[in-house]
Parts: structure tokens; C-alpha cells; sequence
């Protein structure tokens, strides 16, 4: 049997993959290429002659085309998402859905790594608790009327898996094939983690604080922990850490950690521990289930893509890169030749603010400064928007890039190659067919 290749595979090499799908001659140079009969297959294939194909890099896969498939199976009480998994149960949001400043519970993304807690699958908190020991001069066992006792805040904060992205990479890493929609900016409202470690009373010795939660092991073993993550003292300790209760002003729903989770804003979600039961400060870094290379871990230094990767070679992943997303319009969209098209969508970048987002509509020839709105809090993201007017009919991408108040930059390919797929910040894109 014949197996298919997906395009991202086709264009491990890029002249190869223009041969493959445009019928290039091996060798020629893309701009050659484009000058005569490749440039008739190319414009056929998106639908529209390309006024800018002599700006397209070579190899570069059309936006129209390396989207992606179909949706998958909706989730019940989710508007739209695209489910990579079903057990546990993974799930996508598109870029179109999330426009919202602030991101609605039912377009927010799904990462799970077992079973949802059966509490939070009833939505009773009756009889809940969290214990808080380890490093510290008093335990604590606290139920959720006690936990909210604590002075409360609210903040939006902007949750998104360490692998978003991972689709992308070449070769392929293995998990969730995420493009670009596990990423959401809800609004959380609960207690300061640190308010409650003071009460517990932090020892000198204490070096990180790990999580256990009341989700059930795809064994089904009671006794096995599904994932126990967690961060060091100092980030634990940081104002902005929170134990939440709320999302977007209702107790937080099953799948997102009812009664309670950690909110750890600026780091991988998966340090935002769900349905917790136990917050462990340790003396040392944490060794719980997906703490251990390879998991949430890159290389401390460059690697050769398809490299094997010793445990002690990599880092654990800590701060978020910077990144953005164009939420409109969508892509794949028409529009009729001479009137202007709003751009809009998201920047973000870790615990850092955004200080600029540019687009490109010619394939990264030049570059227009957006409009960007302030953040509403620390570590919400940013909104940008800019009118863009195509200069005649044809097709066209949209290239988005974010730039941070440290100086840090979207690239616009696939940054370094990791065994996990981790981290993958490259440039949002999206195409649209200019009609006369």
C-alpha cells in the first residue's frame, strides 16, 4: 500500500517538495521557477495568480494549503474546537475563535494528560480539600470555604501548552499534533499562592513546590499520579501565581480543574496544575510524572533536527516565547480587489509585555507597524490591528510578527528542533484570494 505523506514531509527538502507538488525542476531556484510554468502550477493550486511570488523564500509552503484537515468531533459544551485526542481528551481552538479579548469557556483549548477528576465531573466540591506540606513549618488542610478566606484577585491570563505548534516541526515529535489554537486568554479569579505558602510557613530549604491532582490515571489505578509538575520556590512565591476557583466570573468548569487549580501565568500550562488535592514544597526540584527529560524539556544547546538528546543535555522549560495570532479574518477567505481588510489578532510573550507587531503581505519583503492596545493586566495578551488594502486581484498571505519589550523577535520558520516539539513560536500565516 502506498503510503500518504503530509506536506510538511514533502518539503523536508524544499527544492524536492517544489518538484513533487509544482513540478519545479530540481535545482532551479523558486524565483526561476516561478518566472515560467511553475508559476502557473502554483497559482493553480491556491486558486488566484500571486503578485508577490517573486518574494516567496524557496520551499515555502503555501498558507492555503498547510492548514491543516477537517474539524474533528465537537466536545458537548464547546463551541467549535478541534479534538487531537480523545483519551485523555485534547482539543484545539481555532484561530478564528479567539477573537475575545478575554477567551469564553467554551472556546478555551483542552490539554488533559488522564481522566477528569469524577468530583469535577459532578461539580461538587462537598468534602474537597488541599493539603499543603512538605518544606514547611505548618501543614495546611484547607476546603474551598476556607481557600477563599484568603485575600482574592482576579487577572486574565494567557494559558498555552508547551507544545502548541507541535504539528510543525520536521521530523515530526511525537504527541498532540497542535497547530496554533492551544492557547487561551481567560480571566481567573482566586488567591495568591503566595498568601497561602506564608500561612504554611516556607522553610529556608524549600527549592520548588509540586502539584498532585484528583485526576484519575488512564489505568484507572487510584494509586498512580497522572502528572505532578510544578515550579520553583521564587516563581511560586511571584503576586501573580494563583490558586483559582473561578474562570471568567463561574466556578471553574470539569474540564479545567473544578474546584481548583494552580494559574502560572507566562510558563508552559502544564505547570498550571488542575483539580489539585496536594501542593508539595520540596527541598529539591520536583521528581513527580512528567517532570522527568524528556517531558517539558529542550536541549541547552542546538541540536541537529531527528537528534537523540541525552537526559542531562536538556533544561526544563520555564518562561513562554513570544508569539502572536491572526484571529481575522480567516484564512482562506475572498475579498473584492481595492477595499481594505481589517487584520486583527493577539501578541503575547511569557512574563514579558509586547512592544510591537508588524504584518507583511509579500511574503516578508516589507513590513507595516500595527495598531497595539495595552494589555488589561499583567500577563493578558495584547490586542493588534492594522487595515490592509491588497493592490490588485491574486493570492496573498499574511504574515504576523511579534516583537517584545526585551527585544525578542518571532522567527519566521520553525525555531530550533527538539525531540518533544516544544516552544514552536514561528509566524501565524493565513492566506485570502483578492476577486476583481
Amino acid at each position: 500500500m502506498k503510503r500518504e505523506r503530509g506536506i510538511s514531509e514533502l518539503y523536508q527538502n524544499p527544492e524536492r517538495g517544489d518538484a513533487l507538488v509544482f513540478g519545479r525542476r530540481v535545482g532551479a531556484t523558486r524565483r526561476g521557477f516561478l518566472g515560467r510554468a511553475g508559476l502557473a502550477a502554483m497559482g493553480a493550486a491556491v486558486g488566484a495568480g500571486i503578485p508577490f511570488a517573486g518574494h516567496m523564500p524557496a520551499g515555502l509552503i503555501p498558507a492555503a494549503f498547510a492548514e491543516g484537515g477537517q474539524p474533528g468531533d465537537l466536545i458537548a459544551e464547546k463551541d467549535g474546537l478541534r479534538v487531537l485526542n480523545d483519551r485523555p481528551l485534547n482539543a484545539e481552538t481555532p484561530p478564528w475563535l479567539l477573537d475575545d479579548a478575554v477567551t469564553p469557556n467554551a472556546r478555551h483549548f483542552v490539554r488533559n494528560n488522564g481522566k477528569v477528576s469524577p468530583r469535577a465531573v459532578k461539580g461538587d466540591a462537598a468534602g474537597w480539600t488541599l493539603t499543603v506540606d512538605g518544606a514547611v513549618k505548618k501543614a495546611l488542610t484547607l476546603d474551598l470555604a476556607q481557600l477563599k478566606r484568603y485575600p482574592q484577585t482576579t487577572a486574565a491570563v494567557v494559558l498555552e501548552c508547551g507544545g502548541n505548534g507541535r504539528a510543525s516541526f520536521n521530523p515530526p515529535a511525537k504527541g498532540n499534533q497542535w497547530t496554533i489554537g492551544a492557547v487561551g486568554c481567560a480571566a481567573y479569579t482566586g488567591v495568591r499562592l503566595k498568601d497561602v505558602l506564608a500561612d504554611a510557613g516556607v522553610e529556608p530549604a524549600a527549592v520548588y513546590v509540586g502539584y498532585y491532582g484528583e485526576d484519575v490515571h488512564l489505568s484507572g489505578d487510584p494509586t498512580k499520579p497522572v502528572i505532578s509538575r510544578g515550579v520553583p520556590i521564587a516563581k511560586a512565591l511571584d503576586p501573580d501565581t494563583l490558586i483559582a476557583f473561578e474562570m471568567n466570573g463561574a466556578p471553574l468548569p470539569a474540564l479545567h480543574g473544578f474546584p481548583a487549580r494552580l494559574v502560572v501565568p507566562g510558563w508552559p500550562a502544564s505547570v498550571s496544575g488542575k483539580w489539585l488535592r496536594r501542593l508539595w514544597v520540596r527541598d529539591r526540584v520536583h521528581d513527580g510524572p512528567k517532570m522527568e527529560a524528556p517531558s517539558y524539556r529542550v536541549p541547552k544547546r542546538p541540536v541537529k533536527p531527528g537528534s537523540k538528546v541525552a537526559a542531562e543535555d536538556m533544561a526544563i522549560i520555564e518562561r513562554m516565547p513570544v508569539k502572536s495570532v491572526i484571529t481575522a479574518p480567516r484564512s482562506g477567505i475572498e475579498a473584492p480587489a481595492g477595499r481594505p481588510i481589517e487584520v486583527r489578532g493577539h501578541a503575547w510573550s511569557g512574563e514579558r509585555a509586547i512592544r510591537a507587531v508588524h504584518v507583511s503581505l509579500d511574503f516578508g519583503a516589507t513590513w507595516r507597524p500595527c495598531a497595539l492596545e495595552p494589555a488589561r493586566n499583567r500577563h493578558a495578551w495584547q490586542r493588534w490591528t492594522i487595515g490592509l488594502t491588497p493592490p490588485g486581484p491574486g493570492y496573498y498571505e499574511v504574515w504576523a510578527r511579534a516583537t517584545d519589550d526585551a527585544g525578542e523577535m518571532q522567527p519566521m520558520v520553525v525555531p530550533g528542533w527538539n525531540p518533544k516539539g516544544y516552544l514552536n513560536n514561528a509566524m501565524h500565516r493565513i492566506s485570502l484570494t483578492v476577486k476583481a
